[in-house]
């Protein structure tokens, strides 16, 4: 209990320890790591909220949700997601395992939620990025597999801003202290 109040006394204030465990010295948190969880949060409404204007990105025109979630479950399984990295060491793989992705409305939010066993850069707000075109009806389900498919870095792009992203989870072999 103590390094976590010494560990938050130095942190800045969006940034919170709320427990510590000690690991084994062969540990690494990256990969060890079993899979990640990521959430993107869109205010869409058509009304601003100043409550979420640092932590959602408003989106004032109606998303189109149902092909949202056409599009995820394209993104399902095990793809080359080369279209979504903004770069890409020639010497890393771009093939990842996508185990869950889905938009949920949720009151005036629509939540992107997904699980991968890890993440190219950029590749989450690419993602939604990509989903947000195609939820305003700029481009379709069959164009979203066309830039999927094309494994050229950075295609599908622009990113969506860093505001809406959360890094929700992050799942071990087996749970942290025990």
């Amino acid at each position: 209990m103590t390094l976590v109040r010494a560990l938050n006394y130095y942190l800045p204030g969006d940034i919170a320890v709320k427990a510590a465990y000690r690991a084994s010295d062969n540990f690494n948190v990256r990969r060890d790591a079993l899979s990640r969880e990521y959430h993107y949060h869109i205010l869409n409404s058509n009304a601003r909220s100043p409550f979420s204007r640092r932590f959602a990105l408003f989106l004032p025109k109606m998303l189109n949700i149902q092909m949202m979630n056409e599009a995820c479950r394209l993104i399902q399984g095990e793809h080359d997601f080369a279209s979504f990295a903004s770069s890409v060491d020639d010497a890393r793989s771009t093939v990842r395992n996508v185990y869950e992705a889905g938009v949920e409305k949720k009151g005036d939010f629509a939540v992107f939620r997904i699980v991968a066993n890890s993440f190219l850069p950029h590749q989450v707000r690419s993602t939604v990025g990509l989903l947000i075109r195609l939820g305003l009806g700029k481009i379709g389900v069959g164009d979203f597999r066309d830039i999927m498919e094309a494994r050229s870095v950075g295609l599908a792009g622009p990113l969506s801003p860093a505001c809406g992203l959360y890094l929700t989870r992050v799942n071990y072999p087996k749970p942290l202290g025990s």
